[in-house]
């Protein structure tokens, strides 16, 4: 079996590994990571939880330990979709970076740029980024992407959902040609595929897991209500299981501070987080939540992708995510580094019956049912056929309607067919008799818009 010893890292590289109690590489760390180290290109698929951010943090820290960093000019460059991610990225350099002298910077949106100048002016080595701050930066001249000698694009199929990619190209235009190009990803879009095919020269693909693929430590179970009584439900499951922490996700911002002041009312430890909140508070909400100062996390899709917070107990999905792999990627926030973890999906049988439908089609098999949360605690095949049979029921109930209505005018129009003719109607009806031809009308007939001075040829029959 690999072992991190296996891959030649310096002692400090694998004492930081030790310090964290890490022994063994996972899949993808274990194909990734020789890879980089002979300084190729690599694509890498691998689902949410399988270790792809020490997969490139290790051997870059490896790579870039003999260099020396310069002003404005940082050597490697790591692009994410949220700063949640990016900041992620930066603990994992601090952790395993932290007996070399590596410097790092961190350019993510929702504060202030003054700091982030600063450190650029210091020189940093790993420059940690989301696209649009670091093209704002470029553009004011704060930045020099000219000796960036390794990329690394971060769940690239999250950057292609957030409309990142164009960002991405053109960050890319601005680096030079002969790099090392890493690119790491839950997924395989089309798009990213084209991205990998431009820009990345005869890399490895590495696949260890698809998208279709849940972790087999978590436990899925689904739970069948009407959409009005979500919170109930919710409330029933909280009251009758063990949750130590958890996520509960929401699709729309709007429900996730509602939520969130609900479960606070009732006594739970609640807070929401999602992408409109400054990215101060969001920090501050990560933190408290990383620290159990908080146990239930409220938030959107924001914290669904590449967040590593070991421990957590449970996943509820208030709303069944409208992508159908965006359910694995948030049932992935627990089950973690082999530990056991309960996914709560909450659905409407008025309203989410399709999307079920869709993530039972992708991960190839049915979801637990357990609807004893749910009132009277019926199971959602009995439901639909309650449905089914009311709305046949409905339909032979509306014939005999459209029937009784039509009767009295079919009625009346056969009483006026069968009644007997009046005894003057002869005088009424019209007659055969041919209307006259043009030969038989008189000769001296006026011709009109010619008054008094028609001619006489006209005035003959033809």
């Amino acid at each position: 079996m690999t072992s991190f010893n296996d891959f030649g890292f310096a002692d400090h590289i694998l004492r930081a590994v030790e310090e964290s109690g890490y022994t063994i590489p996972t899949e993808i760390q274990a194909q990734a990571i020789p890879a980089i180290l002979m300084t190729k290109d690599v694509v890498g698929i691998a689902q949410t939880g399988t270790g792809k951010t020490a997969s490139f943090t290790l051997p870059m820290i490896e790579i870039l330990a003999g260099g020396r960093a310069r002003m404005r000019m940082p050597r490697a460059l790591v692009l994410t979709p949220t700063r949640e991610l990016a900041a992620q990225v930066a603990d994992n350099f601090d952790k395993y970076g932290k007996y070399c002298e590596l410097k790092k910077a961190l350019l993510v949106g929702g504060v202030s740029a003054n700091d982030q100048i600063k450190a650029l002016e210091n020189g940093v080595d790993v420059l940690i980024a989301t696209p649009g701050r670091l093209l704002d930066l470029f553009e004011r001249g704060n930045i020099l992407l000219n000796d960036v000698k390794i990329l690394v694009i971060d769940e690239a199929d999250r950057m292609l959902d957030m409309g990142f990619i164009p960002d991405i190209e053109k960050i890319i235009s601005l680096l030079p040609a002969f790099r090392q190009t890493l690119l790491f990803s839950a997924t395989m879009p089309d798009e990213v595929r084209k991205l990998t095919a431009k820009f990345m020269s005869n890399p490895k693909n590495i696949s260890v897991s698809t998208p279709d693929k849940p972790a087999e430590t978590v436990q899925q179970v689904l739970t069948w209500t009407a959409a009005k009584k979500k919170k109930d439900v919710l409330g029933r499951i909280l009251e009758n299981n063990d949750v130590k922490n958890c996520f509960v996700f929401c699709n729309r911002k709007k429900d996730i501070g509602a939520l969130a002041t609900w479960l606070t009312k009732k006594g739970y430890s609640a807070s929401a987080m999602h992408g409109d909140m400054p990215q101060s508070k969001r920090t501050e909400t990560l933190d408290k939540f990383r620290k159990n100062e908080i146990s239930m996390l409220i938030c959107s899709d924001v914290a669904a992708r590449g967040l590593d917070i070991a421990g957590v107990s449970h996943v509820f999905n208030y709303d069944v995510p409208f992508n159908a792999e965006d359910y694995v990627h948030r049932i992935g926030r627990t089950g973690r580094a082999g530990k056991e973890g309960v996914s709560f999906t909450i659905a409407s049988i008025d309203e989410d019956e399709k999307l079920v439908g869709n993530i039972e089609r992708m991960i190839k098999r049915k979801i637990d049912v357990d609807n004893s949360y749910a009132d009277g605690g019926a199971k959602p095949d009995e439901k639909r056929t309650e449905k089914r049979t009311e709305k046949r029921a409905e339909k032979p109930a509306a014939r005999p309607e459209r029937a009784e209505r039509s009767a009295p005018k079919t009625a009346e129009k056969s009483r006026k067919e069968a009644a007997p003719a009046p005894k003057d109607a002869h005088k009424n009806a019209p007659t055969n008799t041919p209307r006259p031809s043009r030969r038989d009308e008189p000769a001296n007939r006026d011709v009109v818009g010619f008054g008094d001075d028609v001619p006489e040829f006209m005035r003959r029959s033809c």
